[in-house]
């Protein structure tokens, strides 16, 4: 299936999107500004693309696995297929020492997925199942 991302560079100087290896999920996020996050602070900033999605698909933006190791949480992000503007990374520095971002740092990644627009039907009451209604930590783990 070949599916196309169209994007614009909002700094022509700064890489667009791109994968690290061919057969990656994800492709690299950009940061487009130098910026600082303190321990503790969190803060979202600006890439350098804002994206056309094909029909049927939304993205979301996720971490990058050596930011996340060194204390460096990226928020999960969903990215609607109308959205047009400069994608933001949301990120809280969790470690014990500021987070320094460079202009044209990988800060994230984008992953494009298929959706499905179900319809929404409310009822009185639900099917039981075999789980029921037990939730956190019912499974036994």
């Amino acid at each position: 299936m070949d599916v196309i991302v169209r994007f614009r560079r909002v700094d022509p100087g700064l890489p667009g999107l791109h994968r690290a290896h061919a057969d990656d999920a994800g492709a690299d996020l950009i940061a487009r500004d130098d910026c600082t996050l303190a321990p503790g602070e969190s803060g979202r900033i600006p890439t350098n693309v804002a994206v056309e999605l094909p029909a049927g698909c939304y993205a979301i933006v996720s971490g990058r696995s050596g930011l996340n190791s060194r204390g460096i949480l990226t928020h999960l992000g969903t990215i609607d297929p109308g959205y047009r503007g400069v994608i933001a990374v949301a990120m809280t520095n969790l470690s014990g020492g500021p987070f320094v971002v460079k202009r044209g740092d990988r800060i994230a990644q984008l992953v494009v997925l298929p959706f499905i627009l179900p319809s929404f039907e409310e009822v009185d009451e639900l099917p039981d199942s075999e789980r029921g209604e037990h939730g956190w930590g019912s499974s036994g783990r």
